[in-house]
């Protein structure tokens, strides 16, 4: 199917959009990536996203809205696609959305907006995501002139703790209804996860820059090395600073280790810091950078999410001759996206499943040398509706390793909660809000993972969203 003016213009029966078949993305080989940081998939050419998104079947009561974390109207940005008129998508999309670019990269479309699609009764979901990466990079590329605040000032200030997808898209928000936004990061560099939780070949630096460049443009003002519980708390941004609400989105970065013998000997890193010194370190420019990351020869990597997927897969960047998932469930029931584990895979990553650690094996140096670990059978389901990972007794065995990372989830900082007098928290140290994002202190609101627990970027990205909605409402006496 070749693409004229004349087609660009014809209206297509549904029977017609229901002959095209998905549209594949290109995607580098599997052992080239394997060896350095540049993306794994490439975008989609303007003929392939034309011809993409003329199988979008345009629904009456388009399911795929409701499973958008942000509400995105998607079936108008698709339509502005077939049509041609790219900027005009993405004008749509910023109409939901501050962060396009990423989250066409990084959401997990396919439990989301793209298995509420129509389509996928007979064949293949519309590629959504795919669709909103293209926009996003076409914009990039071809957009003249800057992002412009049209409402007027209100004169109200607000502060928004953290630069990560929750932050960024509550400022973004905040900004686009006339308020003095400021954003406080913790890190040197804003961005949150997007730059130190990611990798570069899943989402590169420049992408997740080029959106805070935006946010900018909107007026929003970025203070980074500011951590706030520390450098300066709550109370004194209202009191000694002059802002009239707070947002809270500092995400939940403390780890979670496995609790098992000899995970203190050198060379067990948690996810969380073995990615920021990649990622936020730039480990992955050596010798550009000659950060302090231990590189592993062979590497084990305790998980089986997305953030277990980005580690073993930048150890095996680094330079590891065996990078190795470990993982007590089935492969089918790994949390991690579908196509990150294909990824792996390709790169020549080992997946030992059904496979829980027992004991972290060290040297007389107190160095790594192994990991002994017990086979796991699967037993009746817990209460995530996943069945229970049981071990087989007698069943240990050793795999040998110089570097252990552990991303089996993470908790709650408790510096920003404990340094806020009133501040409610549930057991586990998440902030407690309402329905509207609101705090038990008034004027504070919270979302992102500190509220959630771990969550995806999308998912953070709608509290952010809700988040400014509602502090408008609270700014206007509503």
């Amino acid at each position: 199917m070749t693409e004229t003016k004349d087609d660009l213009n014809r209206k297509l029966t549904p029977k017609e959009r229901l002959a095209i078949e998905r549209q594949q993305m290109p995607q580098r080989d599997g052992a080239e990536r394997a060896r350095d940081f540049n993306e794994v998939n490439l975008g989609l050419a303007e003929k392939i996203a034309i011809r993409e998104a003329k199988r979008c079947l345009q629904c009456k009561n388009a399911k795929c809205i409701e499973g958008c974390p942000v509400n995105i109207d998607i079936p108008a940005f698709i339509t502005k696609i077939s049509e041609g008129d790219f900027l005009g998508a993405a004008a749509v999309i910023r109409k939901d959305n501050n962060l396009p670019a990423v989250t066409g990269r990084v959401c997990p479309q396919e439990v989301q907006c793209e298995c509420r699609c129509l389509r996928c009764k007979s064949d293949s979901p519309v590629a959504i995501g795919w669709l909103e990466r293209f926009v996003a990079d076409y914009e990039m590329k071809h957009r003249t002139g800057k992002l412009e605040v049209t409402a007027a000032k209100t004169g109200k200030k607000v502060a928004c703790i953290g630069s990560g997808p929750a932050g960024i898209t509550c400022a973004g928000e905040l900004a686009k209804m006339g308020h003095d936004v400021t954003i406080f990061e913790a890190f040197h560099k804003a961005g949150g996860v997007l730059v130190y939780g990611i990798p570069e070949f899943r989402l590169p630096k420049a992408i997740v820059q080029r959106e805070i460049d935006n946010l900018q443009e909107l007026g929003v003002k970025i203070e980074t090395n500011v951590i706030v519980g520390r450098t300066l708390t709550i109370p004194q941004l209202f009191e000694e600073e002059g802002f009239d609400a707070v947002f809270i989105a500092n995400g939940a970065g403390l780890p979670t280790f496995m609790n098992v013998p000899g995970e203190n000997f050198k060379g067990v890193y948690s996810a969380n810091e073995y990615l920021t010194r990649v990622n936020l370190m730039g480990a992955y420019q050596f010798p550009k950078f000659d950060t302090p990351v231990i590189k592993g020869n062979r590497v084990c990597v305790v998980g089986g999410g997305n953030t277990a997927m980005d580690a073993v897969r930048t150890s095996k960047r680094l330079g590891a001759a065996e990078s190795t998932i470990v993982y007590r469930r089935a492969l089918e029931q790994m949390p991690a996206r579908v196509e990150e584990v294909h990824h792996a895979q390709e790169e020549g990553i080992r997946f030992e499943m059904l496979t829980a650690p027992v004991e972290v094996l060290g040297n007389g140096d107190g160095w790594v040398k192994g990991l002994r670990c017990i086979r796991m059978e699967l037993g009746e389901p817990d209460e995530s509706g996943r069945r229970r990972p049981v071990p087989v007794k007698g069943s240990e065995f050793n795999i040998e390793c110089d570097l252990v990372i552990v991303a089996i989830g993470i908790n709650a900082n408790p510096l920003l909660t404990q340094a806020t007098p009133g501040l409610k928290v549930n057991k586990w140290g998440y902030i407690e809000a309402d329905e509207n994002l609101m705090t038990s202190l008034p004027g504070v609101f919270a979302g992102g993972d500190i509220v959630r627990g771990a969550a995806t970027v999308i998912l953070a990205m709608g509290d952010g969203k809700t988040a400014a909605r509602n502090i408008d409402k609270y700014l206007a006496g509503k």
